[in-house]
């Protein structure tokens, strides 16, 4: 269950390396992740939400259970 969510980290990874945030501002990763959709596109920022209801399904033990739905 760990590596459930590694497939939409490494997408989220790309997406961010590929924006002017990065690019042009050279600013690391996590401030990226945190931006708002003017600096970063809406792609990344719909891929950052499924990538953090993918690691809180990872501590709700409802989830736990059945198995987190991977990428």
């Amino acid at each position: 269950m760990s590596k459930s969510c590694k497939g939409l980290a490494m997408e989220l990874v790309k997406c961010l390396s590929e924006t002017d945030c990065v690019k042009v501002e050279n600013k690391p990763f996590r401030e990226c992740a945190g931006e708002k959709p003017p600096s970063i596109s809406s792609e990344c920022v719909g891929l950052r939400e499924t990538y953090f209801n993918c690691k809180r399904g990872q501590v709700d033990m409802r989830a736990r259970i059945r198995g987190n739905k991977g990428y």
